[in-house]
């Protein structure tokens, strides 16, 4: 279908400028008017087909969470000033630079002019706008107030992607220190252990053990190297694979909260967000059954959302919620305090959001320790790689001194 440049002008008079495709030019006026905007100039678009076009579609970028805190944030700032929403998203496909994200609003924008409501046009697009995401939408386009859903997406996000920023910061040196002793390992057995396994062959020494190990090591990293390669790969291969089943997902998003160290920053993550994404729906007017659903799924871990879910089976049976969230064995005694508390009170998203800054600073309190509480196992393990060489390698060359002697 053809395109065409189009300038108008929005409700209030404001200057827009896009694209939009239709079968002429009266049709593209005719679509404009359906939403709202008045015609000033349509031209047709002289398509560029080049290189760059074409590796920009076949290597799209990917949505981050900057690109949906940033368009979340304008969307509240335009629905606020009055802007209607196709105007707003109009301004927005145009201004934003992240092509994916431009291209994802553009088919918003034809599944609105088709007569879909923006919750709907959002859902078709579940790679860039979460579940959760989509819901809150919804609760703001039957509640009347979009323009605070979004202000408190963008609140949200923004604090989902600080708390990412610090894991990785705090795991940046430890998987560094890590990479270099692989790389040590990796060059020892190709090039050190082979030189003095030949001159230990010369002299016919008697090798100890650990020697006899890292010779072994050696020869098989050496001469059959094809043969370790095809088991990575393979190794690597099935563990996405059994990763990406249900019950491989499940099994690690298990462990992944018990893992020392790491497990408890994660689990105190998953409570935060827990807390915060429940307080906001129940502040947005969701049911609560609903508001489980959703947040359930939207915590990016089937062991967490399983408990979740149980949760609002119980409540659909007439349980209590701070019965519920006891019965299901992942929330702590403070957050099931404060939970009881809440439901007497009838203040459950106050005291929820409490319980999210709670959290959130314990989070940054651990994440701050984790990379000095790994730091000694990395020691042990340098020191273990040290020994090892001391013991397979210069220790028996005492034992070649005296054969050479003899």
């Amino acid at each position: 279908m053809p395109s065409f440049q189009y300038r108008a002008r929005g409700q209030r008079g404001d200057a827009i400028e896009g694209v939009i495709e239709a079968g002429s030019t009266d049709l593209a006026a005719t679509r404009l008017i359906e939403g709202g905007l008045t015609p000033i100039d349509i031209q047709p678009l002289e398509e560029r087909v080049g290189m760059r076009t074409d590796l920009g579609d076949l290597f799209p970028p990917e949505v981050r969470l900057v690109d949906l805190i940033q368009f979340s944030r304008q969307m509240h700032s335009l629905l606020k000033a009055g802007v209607p929403i196709l105007s707003a998203l109009h301004g927005l496909t145009r201004n934003t630079r992240n092509r994916t994200l431009a291209k994802t609003l553009g088919g918003v924008i034809e599944s609105l002019e088709a007569g879909r409501d923006l919750s709907s046009a959002l859902s078709l697009y579940p790679k860039v706008f979460s579940v959760f995401y989509i819901s809150l939408v919804r609760v703001g386009e039957t509640s009347g107030q979009l323009e605070q859903v979004f202000r408190q997406l963008a609140s949200y996000l923004e604090r989902e992607k600080k708390t990412r920023d610090q894991i990785k910061s705090a795991m940046r040196y430890p998987l560094f220190v890590i990479a270099a002793i692989l790389m040590a390992v990796v060059v020892i057995n190709v090039f050190v252990v082979p030189a003095f396994a030949a001159i230990f062959e010369k002299f016919g020494a008697n090798l100890p053990l650990p020697t006899r190990i890292l010779v072994a090591m050696s020869d098989v990293t050496v001469n059959h190297w094809q043969i370790l390669l095809v088991g990575v790969v393979a190794l690597v291969m099935g563990l996405r694979f059994y990763l990406h089943s249900e019950t491989g997902r499940y099994k690690w998003h298990k462990l992944q909260l018990r893992l020392p160290g790491v497990g408890s920053v994660l689990y105190q993550a998953t409570l935060a967000r827990f807390s915060r994404l429940f307080a906001l729906v129940q502040r947005s007017g969701i049911p609560i059954v609903t508001g489980l659903s959703v947040v359930g799924r939207a915590l990016d871990n089937d062991f967490v959302e399983e408990r979740v879910l149980a949760m609002r089976d119980g409540i659909e049976r007439g349980e209590a919620l701070s019965h519920t969230a006891a019965s299901s064995g992942i929330f702590d005694p403070l957050v099931l305090q404060m939970i009881q508390v809440g439901e007497e009170s009838g203040a459950t998203d106050e005291l929820l959001q409490e319980i999210a800054d709670y959290y959130d600073d314990e989070v940054d309190y651990a994440i701050g320790k984790l990379s000095a509480s790994i730091e000694p196992t990395l020691t042990v393990a340098l020191a273990g790689l040290v020994f090892l060489l001391a013991t397979g390698i210069f220790l028996p060359m005492w034992d070649l001194y005296k054969v050479a002697l003899h």
